[in-house]
């Protein structure tokens, strides 16, 4: 969940209020552990001043900002200073004078004229960003906002509330914000001529609410699902193309997952969402109801991601890029398990999803997913929960208790669950394996096993900075390293290396970042502008140059361990849908071709999830998850990123469709589904 706070953060920031006031805010996770704070002090001057921190999972921005504004509510002088999540400094300017706006940021500068009312859209900073914006749009009298330097900010009400505060009681509104990135915003909002920021509320994850009402965090953000649930029908309602009867996918070339090849051109009938049969194409036309003409295309089974963290809006991006399953690796569980129920009953847009089971340790680090525990009693009953409740393994975080490891594997294993995780702090890579662990999540936990020491605290920073800084000097053919990487191949260790959300260790700021970087022209104008910022402290150009050499050996690493036969299987933690596309081609560069690299992403897929014998190949009786693609991937991995169709067991979805409502420049035409005439 790295991304989720700064996506946030970054789209409006600071924020007005009433004259020589101070208004203060608490951030909330897990239920009601305070994990930063936001404090809003307006002086008599109409200067507003802004401190804002947040620290989870060992991470967190640091901000202050400082702004005035105009007479229509807009910045006429804006500064945000600190530092971001991964410790990268912010500093970021902008002034308005007359028609002259100019800003400055640590990876973009820029002037334009403005005529009238124009909103600055800041690259970093805090969430009271979005009181500005809410007063500015309610002196709009078409709804409208335009930003500065692009974009229009639109605004809606979707619900009501009455919170109270003892026998204060105040009427709050959710609003929808469109306009910066790829879905609505939510937010809560004060009502009145200025409406403010009241609270804002990431399912699952955040409650950030003003102090003193945070009895009402609950409630607000069960009303909240319930609004985005009804948002949310409507597009699967819109989006979704219902396959009855039989359908005909014909002169399509197979992917043999398990072989790794590409076949020749085949037929298939699909029936109730199951694969049906599959013939040689070219042959007799068969009878159905409806008939896809694939034209020699490519046909995958439907890709995994192995690595989510699921938002009731992530869903369009990932069957946008042919991900029929993903593993949600850590979530709140009640959150999760209302988001599955949608999704099994087709109200709500998004593949299946597998769950890992989320275990943490108690410590002042601990990121708040899942069961957070002391001691084994209490591990072993959050193991069990996710038995009962058919999850098929566990994640393992960074606080856990490591001297209650070794029996929570071997409980776990007990009941029937696969083990995996980060690696618990002042324990390396290989203890977690030798004491029961089956797979272990991102590169950098792997490579940590060779540069820590059990002083280092690995829930720190330094998880990223001792990789970034190391790994250039490791001597891969050197006997510790052929040992590790022998051992993971002996005990079939499953690799979730994450690769391409870690290319942050080296991008600076002002470098579009690699996951993008080659589709950038498809996106909106201000995710482009925003996937320009630096996550990592990067001084100079010899520290760019060295985390740049570190992250292309940790890429040399996994192919590596694959030769040697380490199972990997391709997880993201980062952005759907883009992240996979860009995780696949970094194995290619390891040294893994096209075809096996397809082979990760479907059969070690299934595999892995023990869904094997439901899907991840294109087999009689297995389900029609199904990625028609307008390439050969099987030589051109680059070709992944053109799906032409989605099918995921009985609704076939059109990606260019997904990506148009979601402002994305599609990157393939459909093949579009034709009806039979019935008589």
């Amino acid at each position: 969940m790295k991304h989720v706070l700064c996506l946030c953060l970054g789209m409006f920031l600071a924020g007005p209020a009433v004259a020589a006031e101070t208004i203060r805010y608490v951030a909330l996770v897990d239920g009601g552990t305070q994990a930063g704070e936001q404090v809003v002090r307006k002086e008599d001057d109409g200067t507003t001043h802004v401190d804002f921190i947040f620290k989870d999972n060992g991470r967190g921005p640091e901000l202050k900002e400082e702004y005035k504004l105009a007479a229509d509510g807009t910045y006429s002088q804006y500064k945000v200073t600190g530092t971001s999540t991964f410790g990268a400094r912010v500093d970021e300017t902008f002034s308005r004078n007359g028609n002259a706006a100019k800003w400055k940021s640590t990876s973009d500068h820029g002037s334009q004229p403005v005529t009238g009312t124009a909103l600055y859209s800041a690259l970093g900073g805090t969430p009271d960003g979005f009181s500005v914006a809410l007063t500015a749009l309610s002196r709009r009298a078409d709804g409208k906002l335009p930003l500065i330097p692009s974009g229009t900010l639109t605004v809606r009400k979707v619900a009501e509330a009455e919170v109270s505060r003892g026998q204060d009681k105040r009427s709050v509104q959710l609003v929808a914000m469109t306009g910066v990135g790829l879905t609505p915003t939510f937010a809560w909002a004060t009502n009145g001529n200025n409406p403010r920021l009241f609270a804002f509320i990431y399912p699952g994850f955040l409650q950030l609410i003003e102090a003193g009402w945070e009895a009402n965090a609950d409630a607000l953000e069960a009303r909240q699902k319930q609004s985005e649930g009804e948002v949310l029908i409507g597009m699967e309602q819109r989006l979704a193309h219902p396959l009855s009867g039989t359908t005909l996918i014909r002169n399509a070339r197979v992917f043999d997952s398990e072989k790794a090849i590409l076949g020749d051109a085949s037929d298939l009938m699909i029936r109730d969402g199951r694969i049906v049969s599959i013939s040689n194409g070219g042959g007799e036309r068969a009878k159905a109801d409806q008939v896809i003409d694939a034209g020699g295309k490519v046909l995958l089974p439907g890709l995994f991601d192995m690595h989510a963290h699921f938002g009731p809006w992530d869903g369009g991006l990932h069957l946008a890029a042919g991900i029929t399953t993903i593993r949600d690796m850590g979530n709140d569980n009640a959150t999760l398990q209302q988001l599955m129920v949608q999704l099994e009953e087709n109200r709500l847009l998004g593949p299946d999803v597998v769950p890992a089971g989320f275990i943490e340790g108690e410590s002042k680090m601990s990121a708040r997913n899942g069961f957070v525990i002391k001691n084994l009693e209490e591990a072993k009953k959050a193991v069990d929960w996710y038995a009962d409740h058919g999850y098929p393994q566990i994640k393992i975080y960074n606080s856990f208790p490591k001297e209650v490891l070794r029996d929570t594997a071997a409980y776990a294993h007990q009941r029937g669950l696969r083990v995996s995780g980060h690696i618990p702090a002042f324990m390396r890579a290989q203890d977690a394996v030798e004491q029961g662990y089956d797979e272990i999540q991102h590169i950098n936990q792997l490579m940590l096993n060779f540069f820590v020491t059990p002083q280092t605290d690995t829930r720190t920073l330094e998880r990223f900075y001792l990789v970034a800084r190391k790994t250039d000097g490791l001597d891969l053919d050197s006997k510790p390293v052929q040992d590790f990487v022998a051992m993971l191949a002996k005990k079939q260790i499953v690799v979730d290396p994450t690769l391409a959300t870690f290319e942050f260790i080296h991008q600076r700021s002002g470098e579009q970042s690699p996951i993008i970087a080659d589709v950038a022209d498809h996106l909106p104008p201000d995710i482009q502008r925003s996937r320009k910022v630096a996550e990592m402290d990067i001084p100079d150009d010899a520290t760019a140059a060295l985390y740049t050499r570190s992250f292309d050996k940790l890429v040399e690493f996994v192919g590596r361990m694959y030769k040697a036969g380490v199972p990997v299987v391709a997880g993201t933690d980062e952005l759907s849908g883009f992240t996979l596309q860009r995780e696949l081609e970094l194995y290619v560069k390891a040294g893994i071709t096209p075809a096996q690299v397809l082979q990760i992403a479907t059969w070690n897929g299934a595999k892995y999830t023990r869904t094997l014998e439901d899907r991840g190949s294109i087999t009689v009786g297995r389900r029609a998850d199904l990625v028609l693609i307008d390439g050969d991937p099987t030589l051109d991995i680059a070709d992944i990123r053109k799906v032409a169709l989605v099918i995921k067991h009985d609704r076939a979805y059109y990606p260019s469709e997904i990506n148009e409502a979601l402002g994305i420049k599609p990157f393939a035409s459909p093949v579009m589904i034709q009806v039979q005439d019935s008589r």
